[in-house]
Parts: C-alpha cells; sequence; structure tokens
C-alpha cells in the first residue's frame, strides 16, 4: 500500500507542477478563458478579478504540487487538492457536456486538449486523489522541517515570481500564432485538412399562421406559392466538421476614414504596430519607452500604428506625446487580447512575417534592435504615420 501511494503521490504532485507551470506561463490567458465561463453563466461582473483568480490558482496548483511531494502538512494539503479537483472535475465536465467550449485551458494554450481529454483528466486525478486521501497516513515528510520550509518558501516566490515576469515582459514560451517568426497571412486562413461542416439548405415557410421547415428534397406534396408563404432560407449544420477555424480571426483594421487597410499593414516592407487593448494601462506608464522607438521609426520612414479597440479614447490619449501624430487604427478586441499579452504590446512585421515582438517593458530592446538597420537621410523623410496605405511600402 506504502508503494501504491507513493506512486499516485508523485503522479499527482508532477502533474499538478507541470499544469501550474504551464498556465503561469501566460496567466492571463487563463483570465480570458474564466472570463468565458462567467460570461456564459451571466456573472460577468466577475471578469474585474478574474487576473487575480488566475494567478492564485496557478500559484496554489504549483505549490500543492510541491507540498504533496515533500509531504508538508499532508491534511490540510489533501482537503486542498480534493476541494480543487472537485471545482476542476465540475469545470471540465460541465465544458465537455455543454458542448460548449472546446478547450478549457487546462494547460493553456501550449498544450490544447480537448473538453473530454480534460474531463477524463480529471476524472483520473479525482480517483488519484481520493485514494491519497484516505490513506494519507502513509505519506510521510522527505525532509527535515527546516528543509521542506525553506523548499516550500522557494516554490512560493517562483510561482508568483514566473507569474509576474510573464505579465510584465510576455510569455516565456510563445504559443500563440503571433509568435516571432509567424507568417500572418498564412494564419488567416483555414488549414489545409481542415473538414468543413456538413449543412443543407432549409427553407422556412409559413402554412396557416405556422412556420414549417423542410430541404430540397422534401418539399411538401401540397406546396404551392398560394397556401405557402416564403419566410427564410439558411444552411442548417448536419454534421460540425473539425479543424475549420482559422488560427488568427478578426485581424481586420479600419483608419479614421473607414477604410480597411489590413492588407496594406501586411505588404509593408517594414512596419510597427503597437497593440494598445484600452487604456488600463495608462499611456503614461509608457510613453517615455515608446518615444525613442517611434523617433528611431521615423529615422527609417517606417510607417507606425497604434492598434486598439477604443481608438478614439486612446488618440485623444496620446494628444500629448512626441507620437501625437501616429494613426490610431480599430481593430477587434478579442484579436488583440490574443495579439498582446501586455497591454500595450509592440510587433515589427516585415512583408507579413513577425519579425519583433516586445511588451511595453522591453521597448528599451526594441529601441536597439530598429537602430541596428541604417536611417534614411532626414531630407528625405516624409510622415509616414498618416501615409497612404497604398504607400506604406
Amino acid at each position: 500500500m506504502k508503494l501504491l501511494v507513493t506512486i499516485a503521490r508523485i503522479l499527482v504532485g508532477i502533474l499538478f507542477i507541470f499544469s501550474g507551470l504551464i498556465k503561469a506561463n501566460d496567466p492571463i490567458g487563463l483570465s480570458y478563458k474564466m472570463q468565458e465561463f462567467f460570461e456564459l453563466w451571466s456573472m460577468s461582473a466577475l471578469n474585474g478579478i478574474t487576473l487575480t483568480l488566475s494567478v492564485l490558482m496557478i500559484a496554489f496548483e504549483i505549490i500543492a504540487g510541491v507540498a504533496l511531494l515533500l509531504g508538508w502538512q499532508r491534511k490540510l494539503i489533501q482537503w486542498l487538492l480534493l476541494l480543487l479537483i472537485l471545482f476542476f472535475t465540475f469545470l471540465t465536465g460541465y465544458a465537455y457536456l455543454s458542448g460548449k467550449f472546446t478547450n478549457c485551458g487546462c494547460f493553456g494554450d501550449c498544450i490544447p486538449i480537448t473538453s473530454k481529454t480534460s474531463f477524463i483528466k480529471d476524472l483520473v486525478l479525482l480517483v488519484l486523489i481520493l485514494f491519497l486521501f484516505f490513506n494519507q497516513r502513509f505519506i510521510r515528510p522527505v525532509f527535515s522541517k527546516k528543509a521542506t520550509g525553506i523548499l516550500m518558501l522557494l516554490a512560493t516566490v517562483l510561482s508568483f515570481g514566473f507569474q509576474w515576469y510573464t505579465l510584465k515582459y510576455l510569455p516565456v514560451l510563445d504559443c500563440l500564432p503571433f509568435k516571432k517568426g509567424s507568417f500572418i497571412p498564412d494564419k488567416l486562413k483555414i488549414p489545409a485538412n481542415a473538414i468543413p461542416d456538413s449543412t443543407e439548405i432549409t427553407f422556412v415557410y409559413e402554412k396557416e399562421g405556422k412556420q414549417v421547415e423542410f430541404n430540397s428534397d422534401h418539399f411538401p406534396d401540397d406546396f404551392n406559392d398560394s397556401t405557402y408563404k416564403f419566410i427564410n432560407r439558411y444552411d442548417k449544420i448536419l454534421k460540425e466538421g473539425s479543424n475549420n477555424i482559422p488560427e488568427i480571426r478578426g485581424f481586420d483594421f479600419i483608419n479614421g476614414m473607414g477604410t480597411n487597410v489590413t492588407q496594406a499593414l501586411l505588404d509593408a516592407d517594414h512596419i510597427l504596430l503597437l497593440f494598445a487593448e484600452d487604456l488600463s494601462r495608462p499611456v503614461a506608464d509608457w510613453k517615455a519607452g515608446f518615444e525613442p522607438v517611434y523617433a528611431a521609426a521615423r529615422q527609417r520612414q517606417w510607417p507606425v500604428y497604434v492598434i486598439s479597440s477604443m481608438a478614439h479614447p486612446v488618440k485623444q490619449a496620446i494628444a500629448g506625446t512626441a507620437f501625437k501624430d501616429v494613426e490610431v487604427l480599430g481593430g477587434d478586441r478579442v484579436m488583440i487580447r490574443m495579439a498582446a499579452r501586455t497591454n500595450p504590446t509592440l510587433y515589427l512585421l516585415k512583408k507579413g512575417t513577425v519579425a519583433g515582438k516586445w511588451s511595453y517593458k522591453q521597448f528599451g530592446t526594441a529601441n536597439k534592435v530598429l537602430s541596428a538597420f541604417p536611417a534614411v537621410a532626414p531630407q528625405v523623410q516624409q510622415d509616414t504615420a498618416t501615409a497612404d496605405p497604398d504607400h506604406l511600402k
């Protein structure tokens, strides 16, 4: 029995640590997933605390996994692990059985698994944790009390410290479609191995005050224009396909005149895009770092744009800065959240390929990269911030 407890203890501990570390690489991604659940349950009022909940949950996963391996506070940890896995099993079970979530975010974006796999994984974990719960007398500390205390302190500091770093400096392991080296136009396409939805054209008619539906192969025997009034037609999904969604959606940008300039941005030889979802982080927090970046781009005649889901307020907010002439483009909020895991995030694109990506804390590094490119003589410079989309190249 002791051997079985040890094996289960190692498996559960390592899995919790691994799961926590994967999510700690991108805690804001988990917070967005929480918001999806809250909005579905009409609890969107809690959206403002999802990042805090995300950080605490991730830290607890890592700390609890380490505590289980070390044998620290076995009774407390067993109760907490049991409560946590019951909560996780409920979430993944709901995600799978409701069919409303294809991925519950259990291992972040780096290891996407289906809601069914997540649910099965949590059921197995639940069995293992129940086994440990009822056999916790066989769990003994591995090291002395002092050494265990030091290791627990290190685990706590590292679990929070790693998350702080990724929230300020972007994920260490970038698993999103906007990672460096990505050719964005390819990410906008439906994958080549996609299986499309199986559909049929369905007609909606009204007869004697009631609506009836039928497809082209099953028209009613008494059908005629005098008794049936056409209401609508739509494509009815008979069987959902798979892998038929592009990695990047909503990659469309509108300028102040209502013109879509997306293709022009992707065609540019070099272009800087600053993704700023909103003003939750004030411009004053990052303008000092961005001003030299903007100046370096101007010296090289590179177009610079800010992309935001709140274009007009952001334009007003930068009015008193050295980059006040930068055009602010409107963009999809969900897409910006995927592109900018820090608010804001700077991109250097070369003909649609991500050549550089920096958080607002790394603008100094971005400036060094830009400065390595040759500048253009001042007398031939032109205002690229408001350049016509057809001349971005």
